[in-house]
This record gives structure tokens, sequence and C-alpha cells, in this order.
């Protein structure tokens, strides 16, 4: 079945409006979605944060370094910065998106910030519709809402999450629960839905009730993917879309072809938007630089092997590295290897190449390491190499 048609999804709740845009969608729509180039980048630079917890931190730790390194994305000119929503995993502390968002949002002015995103299967549409238009009542005009269909946990954990012994099910619902959602959003149900007298507040409707005044905007509707799937699906319903290179960079071509060949124009955008998100650290050493990212890939092999934990420090990473077989060494040199890390001059050079190989319109870094200051450094880095 075309997935742009699978449940009755229409354009993101755009079709045959362009209220938020031109007709071509352009305008505001438009607008809340592209972002600028800044100094000597090529395209738009965004921050990816996981929170990542590491061995002799807390939570608390990491999310202070989240508040840090969203001033700093502010002050340095990074368009935007989402937080990813993961679950039973001790090293990442961003298990509730719209509750950082909102503390993030607290301790910003002007930059973006969005969720990278929110596993919408695990959710009742109208609690995401809820939160979200909380976050931009909080945040006008600075708030996205990107939306993935996969459980962010294991399997186990997301049938308790769904409170359903079939967790599958509901992710191959997402064209249908993406529709109720935007419905929601734009307090749209048609007359006789079952939903028709049921809205999200805040939200449009307050601007249809006596004295009310209705919002000037609503989140922008993203689709997250790893695979074909939401690729198609942003393609065809006008929407942007936003690939995790950063852990599927075998098919990040295949994708972003797939996301641009299946591209309807809507009141959205009138030209495809993809973005990819890359692990990047800069450091001012390049022995620095691989200290640091050793321990992302140990968190990253131990994951894989069913042992998810702390990120492991520097000192402890570098030992279990000096004892691992062949296999480990394989799978952490294949994970470096779609990195991007180094002297800022390095980063900057395998940034801007990995822009002219793919054509993304905008790259969102991560770097999930154990160093809470080497995170913030980073960026630094990478903004002065760029001018920013």
């Amino acid at each position: 079945m075309d997935p742009a048609t699978d449940g009755g999804t229409r354009n993101g709740g755009t079709e045959g409006r362009a209220a938020d845009g031109d007709a071509t969608g352009g305008g505001a729509a438009g607008a809340a979605i592209r972002g600028t180039a800044r100094g000597a980048a090529p395209v738009p630079l965004s921050v990816l944060d996981l929170a990542m917890v590491g061995t002799g931190h807390t939570a608390s730790d990491a999310l202070r370094t989240s508040v840090e390194i969203a001033r700093l994305a502010e002050r340095r000119g990074y368009h935007r910065l989402w937080v990813a929503e993961h679950h039973s995993m001790p090293g990442v502390a961003s298990s509730a998106p719209a509750v950082i968002l909102a503390h993030l949002a607290a301790h910003t002015t002007t930059l973006r910030l969005g969720s990278g995103g929110v596993m919408l299967p695990n959710h009742a549409p109208l609690v995401i519709a809820e939160q979200f238009g909380t976050l931009e009542a909080l945040a006008p005009g600075r708030i996205d809402l990107g939306l993935g269909r996969a459980p962010g946990t294991d399997g186990a954990t997301a049938a308790a999450l769904r409170r359903t012994d079939d967790p599958h099910r509901l992710a191959d619902e997402f064209p249908r629960l993406l529709d109720e959602l935007v419905h929601f959003l734009d307090d749209d149900f048609p007359d006789g839905h079952p939903h028709a007298r049921i809205h999200a507040v805040p939200g449009p409707v307050q601007g249809s009730v006596p004295g009310g005044v209705r919002p000037v905007s609503r989140p922008p509707v993203w689709l997250l993917g790893s695979s074909g799937f939401s690729a198609q699906l942003a393609g065809s319903l006008g929407l942007p879309f936003a690939f995790a290179h950063h852990f599927s960079a075998a098919a990040t071509l295949p994708a972003l072809e797939l996301y641009r060949t299946s591209f309807r124009p809507s009141a959205v955008l009138a030209e495809p938007y993809a973005l990819i998100s890359v692990g990047a650290l800069a450091a001012d050493t390049e022995e620095e630089a691989y200290r640091e990212v050793m321990t992302a890939a140990l968190t990253v092999l131990w994951l894989r092997r069913g042992r998810p934990g702390l990120v492991p420090g520097p000192e402890e990473a570098a030992e279990y590295e000096r004892g691992m077989g062949g296999a480990e060494r394989d799978f952490v040199a294949g994970w470096l290897s779609d990195l991007v890390y180094g002297t800022a001059e390095r980063v900057r050079a395998g940034l801007d190449e990995l822009v002219g190989r793919t054509g993304a319109d905008e790259l969102m870094i991560s770097s999930p390491v154990h160093g809470l200051a080497a995170r913030v450094r980073g960026f630094e880095l990478i903004a002065d190499a760029y001018g920013l």
C-alpha cells in the first residue's frame, strides 16, 4: 500500500490549506523549517543532544550540560537543538523530551527546540498534541515536533510503554497515528468523527470560543527515520525529513533518494528538505578526540550486546580497548569510520565532505561521549572552525 494513503494520512494536516504559508509551501511554515547557513558553513548546523550519562556523573549533571549546550548553540549561531526519546537505558537521560524541552525553552530565547524524536507509537496522539501545544505556548514559534515510529528501546520495554503484547502492531499503524495527531494539532476532525468534539489544549480551539485568540503558529511536524519507510512517507506528504546517519550511515543515500523521488509539494514545503544527524566531536588534539569517541563507541558496542550501561570514562575505555578481540575491534572500527572527529579543521573538512556527498539541507551534530566539558568544547570548536 502507498504509505501516503495508508490510514488516510493527509499532507501533514495541510492538504488544501496554506494558511501558514503560500500555495507553493512558502511563507511562515517553510520558514519555520528551513534554516540559514551561517559563517562559512555550507548548510545550517544544529545539535542533537542525547543527555548522555557517564560513569561518575548523574542525570542532573547531564541535563545541566544540556542547558549549557543549548545556551552555547544559541549564542554561536546553531539553528536548532533537538532531544531524543530513549527508554530503559542507564546512559541516556532523555526519556521525557517534552519535559527537557520546557526546561531548555526557559533558558533560551531564540534557539529552535524540538524532538528528535518523540516515538509516536509510544504515546496517545492527543497526549503529544497537548504536550507540544503547551511547549508552543511557552516558546511561540520555536518548537519542532519530530516523530519516529521505532520504540527507542528494546521490545519488552516497548510493550510496557505501549501497554500491549504486540508493540510492533502500533509501529505498523504509524500513518494512522500520524493522521490523528495532525488532526488534533489543527483541531479539524470532520463532523461525525469520534474525536470531533475532543480538543488538544493549548491549541486552535481556544481561538474559536467567545473572546478567544487563535495561536499564531503550531509546531511543524517532521518525520524521522533510519530506513526507507519514513523517507517515503515524509516525501509523499510533503514534510521535512530527518535521517539518522549517525547510526545508519549505509542507508543514508538510499533513504534520501527515496525521500526526494517520493516528494510531493505541500502547503508546508514546495521542495524537499532533508536533515541528517551525524556523530562528530572536535577537540584540541587528535589524541584527545580519539580518547573521547572511544567512550561512545564502547557504549554502542555494549548496547548492541544487550548490556546497556553508563558511558565509560576514557581510562576505562582505553583499558577495555587493549583487551578487545577481533570481532569487537572490527565493530568499533566500523562505527568510528562513520564518525567525524579530530581537530576542528579535520571535523570541518569531514562535515563539508558529508554535505557534498549527501546533498543534505542541514546537519545535526551529536556528540554522545563521556566528557561533559568535551561536549561543550567540541561545539565551540566547530563554531570557531566555521566562523559562526
